[in-house]
């Protein structure tokens, strides 16, 4: 079911689908804030921390070198490897299997299962955003052909019988793969990007959320709970004003994109803190302004920024807004359900000032 609303899906949008979840979509989302500021900038990040950015035709010739003639059939022609011939289709080590031409993590040993096809087989991949789907007619039937997401090399199809718990069996050709078993050293295509953590209180995390994934280098923001006095909060628990936790986005960054004084800038541009215990409509002390230094550099660098803040009159009553170290203070993530609200719903929640109100 879950391949053939994909396919459904594609043959209305008639383009390329990325993975936005496990399993495919019941329809093709518009893009959203974060994936509109990496069309803007043209840099892709997935979820995971990997720059995904897709290569152009010069660097793709210069990877293509160091490709086998059967790899170049495979991967650059869209072709097939014969069943049962691949070298990966026995493997049964533990670790991780690259693209072969530029080295993006694909799929996972734990992922990968025995499907009796001669192919080897995944049930879902390392990131979903690691690998693209498109519709393929070339042989008279309706197939979903699988490419690496930042190369665009063949790697195989997908089909809708697989076991759980996605119900789809990626079929991809070894030609297509290099494997590094657990413990080997990976090479820097195969690697994350070096990444820091910010931590955010600014009302409802929704809008907080949103807000930050529109932002040019954030990789990502995930809405939770932070500052409290119990272990792996509910919602409902939280709601209940005793518990002693704000509604706090985690904000994953590339540092050498985006500075923290940046993210700080715009947090007191997406909420009013001068608002205590409450933003708006939404009242109660998890609706708090409060920031959660991860280091002793933020805890120094969010107190100063209040302070030229406070210095340049931008607010006509005091800033409430708490600055407290992270250390001690776990951050635990929100239900599913809160995770890409705006996104998913198109409900807006924080309306963002222009940053140019604010103080650099």
């Amino acid at each position: 079911m879950a391949l053939r609303i994909l396919v459904a899906a594609l043959g209305i949008a008639g383009g390329v689908w990325a993975w936005t979840s496990l399993g495919g979509a019941g329809a093709q989302a518009e893009p959203g804030d974060r994936e509109a500021a990496m069309e803007t900038t043209g840099v892709r990040y997935s979820r995971s921390g990997y720059d995904i950015t897709p290569l152009g035709p010069e660097r793709i010739e210069e990877l293509a070198k160091k490709l086998t003639p059967e790899q170049r059939k495979v991967i650059l022609a869209k072709g097939t490897e014969a069943p049962f011939c691949g070298n990966l289709l026995d493997n049964k080590k533990t670790g991780v299997y690259v693209c072969a031409l530029c080295d993006l993590p694909l799929f996972r040993s734990d992922d990968k299962f025995h499907s009796g096809t001669g192919w080897p087989s995944f049930f879902q991949p390392f990131d979903p955003e690691h690998v693209h789907a498109e519709r393929d007619d070339s042989l008279g039937m309706h197939r979903v052909e699988i490419t690496c997401a930042r190369c665009g090399g063949h790697l195989g199809h997908v089909f809708d019988d697989g076991p759980e718990p996605t119900g789809l069996r990626f079929c991809v050709n070894s030609e297509s793969l290099k494997f590094y078993e657990k413990g080997e050293q990976l090479p820097p295509g195969a690697q994350p990007i070096e990444t820091e953590t910010a931590y955010f209180a600014g009302g409802c995390f929704w809008g907080t959320e949103h807000n930050f994934e529109s932002l040019d280098g954030v990789i990502d923001a995930v809405s939770g709970y932070q500052g409290g006095n119990i272990e792996n909060p509910t919602y409902e628990q939280v709601c209940r004003h005793d518990t002693g936790f704000a509604e706090t986005v985690k904000v994953t960054y590339d540092p050498s994109r985006v500075t923290y004084r940046q993210l700080l800038r715009a947090f007191f541009a997406m909420h009013d803190p001068t608002q205590l215990n409450r933003q708006g409509p939404d009242v109660g002390d998890q609706y708090r302004s409060e920031i959660f230094a991860a280091d002793a550099d933020q805890l120094k660098d969010a107190n100063a920024y209040i302070e030229t803040l406070r210095e340049a009159g931008v607010y006509s009553r005091p800033i409430v807004t708490q600055v407290e170290p992270a250390e001690g203070k776990p951050f635990y993530p929100a239900e599913a359900y809160h995770q890409d609200y705006v996104e998913r719903t198109g409900r807006p929640c924080h309306v963002m000032r222009p940053l140019d109100e604010l103080p650099e």
